[in-house]
């Protein structure tokens, strides 16, 4: 079986959508399952969560390629795609169904996994990555130790020693949360963490997954400003290729014309030399020539000496003229070259932008759990995004709000991210990135890289400033 780092690799360089379906049919389930109990239940907002998650694997997979197990990254990947829909439309749900349910009998016994289910995965969350890397591949995949350690880079042993204090860890968590299981809990996990995923399901996220990540929409964003974005994205790309062809059909056509003119010089430098030649020649013996005419048989043979290291010169400026001028006329190495320009101008604003996206959604999720306040420092948000998002966003973006998201009049055209620095684009535009209040990120566009009273317009004061 084709590893699913190297289908990822064949996905990144060929847009493969064979290579990523087959991974995505291989983790959906436990994409969906993960997303489907953190969500409620709500099979509907499973699907978004899911979506999400395939969406990211789609614009990172060149990145990820470099793992040799994705199934950690994909269940953390769900874990932070589906907080943000526990804190608003599932609490909000619970509660109107908790009202409105029939009462229980409270004689009936519970399950073990009925005690297990709404804890599991934030339970799994308090154990270190390697600890909870090893607990999925062996209780939910239910993979052997041998295929565990080989994910792992251990022998079978050592496998099966990190798989166990692993699941002593993930017991005493849930014992200090006051959960406690009467059966073996690798058991309960094993025959109840993954259910089947919808028919068709993996087909359906794979295609939707693809084209949002090659547009750079997100689904957990609002969908009108992700296609702005798109439109935007895609106007930015055609413009920096015309403008491309233009600079090298314009050296090319300079390079013509001083073909043109060297040729022209050189065939005059010719005739003249051949006309001196003639005239050396018609002149005979020196020691017969008048005094006058020595002087002009000297003369005669000094420009002939300038006429020929001028030729000389030319010779060489035609020959690196004939280079310069092939290379141009290359179209599939001209092609190469401005499709390799577009792709990494791409990987760049997608990746900017998935930074913003992170940071604001930190910022977002972190005022729901307190008092609606976004937090002072990316210290506070890093608890509600990955590590690498937090290094990556504080190194690159500037908080430009610290107060209540309460008080902020239109939360889609106010600025709380914003990147430290401007860059140029391949049209010769100035370009710099943005987080809005409202979760979504956008890139501005300027042609001379002054983004300062756009930005003021979009940006509120803080109240402690």
């Amino acid at each position: 079986m084709t590893p699913d780092s190297e289908l990822l690799a064949v996905f990144a360089r060929t847009n493969s959508e064979d290579a990523f379906a087959e991974v995505v049919e291989r983790h959906v389930n436990l994409v969906h399952s993960a997303a489907l109990r953190q969500v409620g239940g709500d099979a509907h907002l499973a699907h978004d969560v899911a979506q999400t998650v395939f969406t990211d694997l789609a614009r990172k997979a060149g990145t990820l390629a470099r793992r040799e197990s994705l199934s950690g990254w994909l269940y953390t990947s769900a874990h932070f795609a589906a907080a943000k829909i526990i804190r608003t439309e599932t609490r909000r749900r619970d509660r109107e169904e908790k009202f409105m349910r029939e009462p229980v009998n409270e004689s009936a016994p519970e399950t073990e996994w009925e005690k297990l289910r709404p804890a599991l995965d934030a339970a799994m969350h308090e154990l270190k990555e390697s600890d909870r890397e090893a607990v999925l591949l062996r209780y939910f995949e239910n993979r052997p130790f041998t295929e565990v350690g080989a994910k792992l880079g251990l022998n079978e042993n050592a496998a099966r020693m990190r798989v166990e204090r692993a699941l002593e860890k993930l017991r005493d968590t849930f014992t200090k949360h006051g959960i406690t299981t009467a059966t073996a809990l690798a058991s309960v996990i094993s025959a109840n963490a993954i259910q089947i995923a919808p028919a068709n399901l993996a087909a359906t996220l794979t295609t939707a997954s693809i084209a949002t990540a090659g547009t750079g929409t997100f689904t957990l964003l609002k969908i009108m400003t992700a296609t702005k974005l798109k439109l935007a994205l895609s106007a930015l790309v055609v413009v920096g290729g015309i403008t491309m062809f233009m600079i090298q059909k314009q050296a090319l056509e300079k390079l013509r014309a001083d073909n043109d003119l060297l040729t022209q010089q050189l065939t005059q430098l010719q005739a003249d030399n051949e006309g001196l030649s003639n005239q050396l020649a018609a002149v005979g013996d020196a020691k017969s020539l008048s005094d006058e005419q020595f002087n002009e048989l000297l003369k005669l043979r000094g420009e002939v000496g300038v006429l020929r290291n001028q030729l000389g010169e030319i010779g060489k400026l035609r020959e690196e003229n004939k280079r310069l001028q092939a290379a141009q006329l290359d179209p599939n190495a001209q092609r190469q070259e401005i499709l390799d320009a577009e792709k990494q101008q791409h990987d760049v604003m997608m990746q900017k932008l998935d930074d913003a996206k992170q940071g604001v959604l930190a910022f977002i999720l972190f005022a729901d759990d307190n008092q609606k306040q976004f937090p002072t420092n990316f210290a506070q948000a890093s608890l509600y995004t990955n590590t690498n998002y937090t290094e990556q966003i504080e190194s690159h973006f500037d908080m430009t709000y610290q107060g209540s998201i309460s008080s902020i009049t239109n939360v889609s055209e106010t600025i709380v991210l914003k990147e430290k620095q401007a860059w140029q684009a391949l049209n010769g535009k100035w370009m710099k990135t943005y987080g809005f209040a409202d979760g979504h990120a956008e890139i501005r566009t300027e042609p001379n890289g002054n983004f300062d009273d756009w930005e003021s317009k979009h940006t509120i004061p803080s109240p402690n400033q």
